[in-house]
């Protein structure tokens, strides 16, 4: 559980007591609710992380909406987007091991992450890992109802695969930029869980680079 879920529910807690000694019962229902949903909302569960040489793992819990080969400044990017609504587990993972290259933070709109603009003029937070010999950036970016981007790591630490990295608060997206050579292992649609599911794999001799060609993500 992460620990802003027990400050939510316990304002609701009180609201809901003294609503009920104030008023009656059934106004204090609704408090109660809203309790017990940010109690599930702000679940944290413990993952199975996967340990094969070359595996990304997914930054976060959701359905796996874009997948595309993009030019970046830094050459070549296989980008996988996941969105995540409201029902989602929220905590986001780190995607490889390494060392945090750069973290930035942009101000922005607060479209539906649905759309593809989103990833452009939406408010968040882009974090650059280097995993030794490559790199590897996820962006946590604000939804229509996301308002708040919770982002734990800075320039310098080092992440293990799968280690929790923050959270983004009521529905959002989250971006996964990897060498062109990595080789997805979901397709779209295909539903995900932070720190568990394998979004690709980089292959570990340039022979291997050859299943690039006839991975199809569709």
């Amino acid at each position: 559980m992460v620990r802003d879920g027990y400050f939510y529910a316990l304002g609701l807690g009180i609201v809901a007591v003294i609503l009920w000694v104030l008023t009656s019962p059934a106004l204090a229902a609704l408090p109660v609710v809203l309790a017990i949903f940010f109690l599930w909302f702000f679940r944290d569960p413990e993952r199975v992380i996967p340990a094969g040489p070359g595996d990304i793992v997914s930054p976060g819990d959701g359905v796996v909406t874009q997948s595309e080969w993009i030019e970046t400044s830094g050459g070549s990017r296989l980008r996988l987007s996941i969105f995540l609504n409201v029902f989602d587990v929220h905590v986001n993972r780190s995607p490889v091991a390494g060392t945090v290259k750069a973290v930035e933070y942009r101000e922005g709109d607060f479209l539906n992450a649905m759309k593809p603009e989103s990833v452009i003029l939406n408010e968040q937070t882009m974090v650059v890992i280097d995993a030794g010999g490559f790199e590897v950036s996820y962006k946590q970016i604000a939804g229509l109802l996301a308002r708040r981007i919770v982002c734990d790591v800075k320039v310098g630490d080092r992440l293990e695969r799968g280690q929790r990295v923050g959270m983004i608060k009521f529905g959002s997206r989250v971006d996964v930029l990897m060498p062109a050579e990595a080789v997805p292992q979901v397709k779209l649609g295909t539903r995900v869980k932070g720190g568990s599911t394998i979004l690709a794999v980089l292959p570990q001799s340039v022979g291997d680079a050859s299943k690039v060609a006839a991975a199809v993500v569709s």
